[in-house]
């Protein structure tokens, strides 16, 4: 039988909460551009959370935590479901407030992430989240970076209200298809779900057009020297139900106010149901496309809960497949790669030995090898080894003189991969069989001790304020 009390201490209950909520993913730099401001505390300008990087170069951390371990449903797969044999509490806005403006000060932390389960009923849990940030931003006068996540069901006009506060909101799709979910947590449904995200949607694209910009994020255009993208054909997968299309009307609109200006994102769990990676990676297309999401997030589930349907507890958790995942996203959104192309249906998983791609280009030899000198950008970016950055510098360095191996090196070029599928001046970097086989071996050789290192890795353990 659980336990519940009211009665922990406020370092007990930072203990409990902030080690319940390690399972939430959200390792991304902000998006919110808003530096400091007389009289208030702290900016969210280029700002990131927990092990990320700024834009600037900072390492920058936020405060991790549930408003509540307390929760109503019983979803097979989370440590906090309603049946679990644990400790339950609750934070009061006031204190979560304190904690923030107390670690902040100390230089701990620069913003927060705020999760929870979901206790009593979602409207409460929501008011909760709610009047924490609203206390923050006006008694604490806190302008630190704010990442909040919804609750399902929540009603519309909290959800309205707290999006003026935060910087980013996100809602876990959980599981990539509908079916999945009801299997693991069948008091939630997609629409619950979709509704919320497509109110959010909404309101950046009305907030964003009311001062003259573009209606998607900016991130939703990809790269913007591709002319290919998956934002820029129409989705041939749908995720809507019916009444996750119908929005609801603008509750108290802030007239100039941002509203959720880094965006919003979601999270998968991956490997807890039998759903393919073609099944995931169309998933996460049609949300970019639909949504307008920052980000999709992955995680690779850790058996937490003896229950049938779910790998027992002591699997090892699948995070080459999750990282994978993660190598895929960043193709679909910056190199002008679509789902289809990576996988199929008699295709549906990626080669665990080797990147998608460097998979996909030993698939696609007769596109191959592609001369330095003459291909354009979209060609560049599909070449293993060569990134945004190197393309942009190969294009601009030919207008002015001849390409070299040694100076496609300092550019970023990784010729470890990309030697086997590009030509300099009519000239391979060294004498190389065009062989598929050949290659593979190759490759595989060159990045097997990194894939040992993602398999083996402490990725699930964040930073502890108390060790």
């Amino acid at each position: 039988m659980e336990i519940r009390t009211t009665t922990l201490s406020l370092n007990e209950k930072l203990q409990i909460l902030s080690d319940a909520a390690k399972y939430d993913v959200a390792c991304t730099s902000s998006g919110s551009d808003r530096r400091g401001q007389k009289g208030r505390l702290g900016n969210a300008f280029s700002a990131g959370i927990c092990h990320s990087f700024a834009g600037d170069g900072r390492c920058v951390s936020l405060l991790k935590i549930l408003q509540s371990n307390d929760c109503i449903y019983n979803c097979k797969y989370c440590i906090n479901r309603a049946d679990n044999d644990c400790v339950r509490t609750t934070f009061t806005p006031e204190e979560i407030c304190t904690l923030v403006v107390e670690f902040y000060k100390r230089n701990y932390i620069e913003g927060l992430f705020l999760s929870s389960g979901v206790c009593k009923t979602p409207a409460h849990t929501m008011e909760l989240m709610f009047q924490t940030l609203h206390l923050l931003r006006t008694k604490y006068r806190f302008n630190g970076y704010i990442h909040v996540k919804m609750i399902p069901y929540a009603p519309a006009e909290l959800i309205e209200k707290t999006g003026y506060l935060a910087d980013r909101m996100s809602i876990n799709l959980e599981l990539p298809t509908a079916d999945g979910l009801k299997a693991l947590a069948p008091q939630k449904n997609r629409s619950s779900i979709l509704l919320p995200m497509r109110q959010i949607q909404q309101r950046i694209s009305e907030y964003r057009m009311s001062v003259g910009k573009h209606p998607a994020l900016e991130r939703s255009a990809g790269n913007r020297y591709l002319k290919d993208t998956i934002f820029h054909r129409p989705s041939s997968f749908r995720l809507e139900e019916k009444n996750a299309l119908s929005v609801p009307p603008a509750f108290s609109p802030v007239s100039n106010k941002p509203f959720t200006p880094a965006g919003q994102s979601t999270q998968m769990i991956i490997g807890a149901t039998g759903e393919t990676d073609y099944q995931i990676l169309a998933t996460t297309q049609a949300l970019y496309q639909q949504f307008d999401l920052k980000r999709v997030f992955y995680s690779a589930y850790v058996p937490l809960n003896e229950e049938d349907g779910l790998p027992p507890i002591g699997t090892a958790p699948p995070l080459l497949r999750e990282h994978r995942l993660y190598q895929a996203d960043w193709l679909l959104r910056f190199y002008g790669f679509h789902a289809e192309e990576l996988l199929d249906s008699k295709r549906p998983y990626f080669n665990l030995a080797l990147d998608p791609k460097c998979d996909w280009a030993l698939r696609h030899l007769e596109q191959f090898p592609v001369e330095l000198s003459t291909a354009d950008y979209g060609t560049l970016m599909r070449v293993p080894g060569i990134g945004s950055k190197s393309a942009f510098r190969i294009i601009q360095s030919r207008k002015t003189g001849a390409l070299s191996f040694a100076a496609v090196r300092k550019m970023g070029v990784v010729l470890k991969r990309a030697q086997y599928f590009i030509t300099c001046n009519g000239k391979m970097y060294q004498r190389i069989r065009l062989e598929t086989d050949f290659i593979r071996r190759q490759l595989i050789g060159d990045i097997s001790r990194q894939e040992w290192d993602i398999e083996h890795g402490q990725v699930y353990e964040q930073l502890s304020l108390f060790s």
